[in-house]
């Protein structure tokens, strides 16, 4: 019987519950899954390429037949690379759908043997981005429930001179604005 092995790319900034979801899931259906972490000089992450494996080795080590690895250029030559005959990509809402639909027709035109394969997160993470969760904690939101324990914390970490400094740049504004109104008032 042929082993199946997928490849499931995307830049994890942070990674995050719905993320999550996709992996564990995704190691019952395949026989082996890699996590591939793009590196995208094209973006500026918050987390380093480095931090971002370490996070995802965390939260994937009680799941034996999945691996995190990074690479960088395409796709397709990436799974062809690790033996992987498919590419496992989350689909959130229709226009995750138009997206993905427009890159796995690329990819099968790149290679063809390659299938991709659309899950979609459990409902409770199907508005989870990495995207939006680095916004509400960069607004010192509460972001406990949309990643795990471990990427919440360094979150906190990486977030923890941004808040302070906008607090500090609060109070000055504060107090800039009561001088100001004083010398009205006089």
């Amino acid at each position: 019987m042929k082993r199946v092995k997928a490849v499931y790319p995307g830049s994890f900034d942070p990674p995050t519950n719905g993320h999550l979801d996709l992996i564990e899931r995704g190691s019952k259906i395949f026989d082996e899954m890699v996590v591939a972490i793009l590196l995208n000089p094209e973006k500026s992450p918050l987390f380093s390429v480095p931090e971002r494996r370490k996070m995802l080795e965390a939260m994937t080590s009680g799941l034996d037949n999945v691996t995190v690895e990074t690479f960088d250029g395409l796709t397709v030559e990436y799974a062809m690379s690790v033996g992987a005959s498919a590419v496992l990509r989350g689909i959130r809402a229709i226009s995750d759908y138009e997206y993905e639909l427009q890159m796995a027709l690329m990819n099968r035109k790149l290679q063809p043997s390659l299938e991709t394969v659309f899950m979609m997160p459990a409902e409770k993470y199907s508005y989870v981005s990495s995207r939006l969760v680095r916004e509400v904690a960069q607004l010192g939101g509460n972001i406990d429930c949309l990643v795990p324990p471990l990427v919440a914390q360094k979150l906190r970490e990486k977030m923890d001179p941004a808040l302070k400094f906008a607090a500090i740049e609060r109070t000055v504004a504060k107090s800039a604005s009561r001088k100001t109104s004083r010398k009205k008032k006089s």
